[in-house]
């Protein structure tokens, strides 16, 4: 266990370093192109004459799988564990890092077969390297479809036993067949599916934020502070400040997806507009994902007093639930199961399609199905 713990000590290390420098490289050689927020907005706006699958579906599908749980738990567990800093640290590497999500969806884009695209097919039709490609593909669907799937299933079974005293083999079969419902009726279905259900559970989390802001707002500015302060803990020099950063640098990874490419599989479906405007468009995911929905769970959970919990073995959501039931009261824990199941049922629906087109990419099946 030692060993396997110092493994993923070491590989989570070159990851950042890899992901560090190529987000400084593509920062200067796109000149800065996370900062045009403005222009990625306007696109988003002027990219949706279609009624087919446009840019903001994909972009809807996209947030689906960056929008899991983990949004909630994980970033509440990284405060526990490391501090608040961690929030800061998310910011940096989600700033850093929206250029690779520019550059991924270009290249998924401009390299797919029909409507699928991604990582695994750029690198086949454009480095010619079938082989890569498909050792890609088979990671996906092994992570994706049988981890993810399962682990976003678990959740909601958790979370509804937790309100309501209802076996669980009765849940997972009305969430199979809900989920089947959808999935059999193509990507159209999928995509119209995550294009109500993300604007709605983004729209809620967002208006849960801004009550306690508006109920915190004299102390907002010190929790900033107390953020900024923490993720520079020189103090303790080592293993505290190490902890916040590479905490808070994961944290920012798993919330951007930046560099694992899933994002363009997503928008490889979008035929509507030019590959640039497309690759603009996806950029905004970061921004909603690590700089709103992160941003709001940071703040909720520091806001808490979430200090003078003693959990042993958390796994975050233990720590959301005490924070929203301290804003909120006993409602807090049902908004905040809620969430959970929109998340976690959203993040099926996107993991599904992305075991899809990798599993397509063994085959030759190019079409919209």
């Amino acid at each position: 266990m030692i060993y396997f713990s110092f493994l993923n000590n070491i590989l989570w290390i070159l990851v950042i370093i890899l992901i560090f420098f190529l987000s400084i490289y593509l920062t200067l050689k796109f000149r800065g192109i996370q900062f045009r927020l403005f222009k990625m907005i306007r696109l988003l706006f002027n990219n949706n004459n279609s009624n087919e699958i446009n840019s903001f579906k994909t972009l809807m599908l996209t947030l689906a799988g960056k929008i899991g749980v983990g949004s909630i738990s994980g970033v509440a567990l990284a405060i526990y564990f490391a501090g608040p800093g961690t929030i800061f640290w998310i910011w940096i590497i989600s700033l850093l890092a929206i250029p690779i999500v520019y550059a991924e969806t270009y290249l998924g884009i401009k390299y797919r077969d029909g409507y699928n695209g991604g990582p695994a097919y750029y690198i086949k039709n454009g480095i010619n390297n079938y082989r890569l490609g498909g050792i890609y593909s088979l990671i996906i669907i092994v992570s994706y479809v049988i981890g993810f799937c399962s682990i976003q299933s678990n959740t909601i079974t958790k979370s509804f036993t937790s309100i309501i005293s209802v076996n669980p083999i009765i849940i997972g079969s009305f969430l199979s067949v809900i989920t089947s419902f959808i999935i059999f009726g193509g990507i159209k279905k999928v995509v119209e599916t995550t294009s109500k259900i993300v604007p709605i559970m983004t729209v809620l989390y967002i208006l849960l934020g801004l009550i306690v802001i508006i109920n915190n707002v004299d102390i907002i500015p010190s929790i900033f502070k107390v953020i900024i302060d923490s993720a520079f803990n020189y103090k303790s020099f080592g293993v505290s400040f190490l902890t916040i950063l590479l905490i808070g640098i994961q944290r920012g990874i798993f919330s951007n997806e930046a560099g694992i490419g899933t994002g363009s599989i997503a928008a490889s479906i979008n035929h509507d507009g030019d590959i640039i405007s497309n690759s603009y468009i996806q950029m905004l995911g970061v921004y909603i994902t690590s700089f709103l929905i992160c941003t709001i769970t940071g703040i909720i959970v520091i806001i808490s007093n979430y200090g003078i919990l003693n959990i042993n073995d958390p796994n975050g959501i233990e720590i959301a639930l005490f924070s929203f039931n301290y804003h909120f009261g006993n409602i807090g824990n049902i908004l905040l199961i809620i969430l959970i199941i929109l998340f976690a049922f959203s993040t099926i629906l996107s993991a599904y399609y992305y075991g899809e087109v990798s599993l397509k990419y063994f085959g030759n099946n190019n079409t919209l199905i």
